[in-house]
């Protein structure tokens, strides 16, 4: 049973894999808000909401020295893929994700963040059932979920962090609120948690 995280929680994922892990998936999944019926119930529904997952690859000295999105889908060493773009929200289960061959990660690559940022400016009062997960590539199974449903006027979040710690991968729920159309306006906000 996948474990629901929250915010500041860590967690060892081979731990809560129960065995060691390969490759995970980075699922990033919501919808938009559905807007109140208009008159006798008509002009109701819901808008489209274009959320973007980015994995920003980092140093031990704090330095990106590579990020996947919408615009990069796959790192240059080839170990972190984005599925692509989803515009709208639309569907059930993740809308994105970023597949993670952990096992191909570079050794000086101390630490993944993954953040959420709403490219047309929307903020998240408009989003709902919000969430990322992570999931075992070859197993299919949910280790962990994090609930972003925190309705807000956020526009962006720096979701979590996966990083290296005495040979294992641990991941860390940072859930932290911000404002930006791409991760590149995260940056600050990001470092305190490296």
């Amino acid at each position: 049973m996948a474990v629901n995280l929250q915010k500041g929680q860590k967690i060892s994922l081979e731990k809560e894999a129960g065995g060691t892990l390969s490759s995970i998936v980075m699922g990033l999944g919501w919808d938009a808000v559905k807007k109140s019926g208009g008159f006798f119930g008509f002009g109701g529904g819901s808008t489209e909401i274009d959320l973007d997952a980015s994995c920003l690859l980092f140093d031990e000295n704090k330095q990106v020295l590579d990020s996947v999105w919408f615009r990069q889908l796959r790192s240059r060493d080839g170990s972190i893929t984005h599925t692509g773009d989803n515009r709208t929200g639309d569907g059930d289960g993740d809308d994105e994700q970023i597949i993670v061959n952990l096992n191909s990660v570079p050794a000086n690559i101390k630490s993944l963040v993954f953040t959420v940022n709403s490219f047309t400016g929307q903020d998240f009062s408009q989003v709902a059932n919000a969430f990322c997960r992570i999931v075992d590539k070859s197993s299919g199974k949910e280790i962990a979920r994090y609930d972003l449903s925190v309705q807000g006027r956020h526009s962006a979040q720096i979701m979590a962090k996966l990083y290296r710690h005495n040979g294992e991968w641990k991941m860390h729920a940072i859930g932290e609120n911000g404002t930006g159309r791409t991760f590149q306006d995260l940056l600050p906000q990001i470092l305190p948690h490296l």
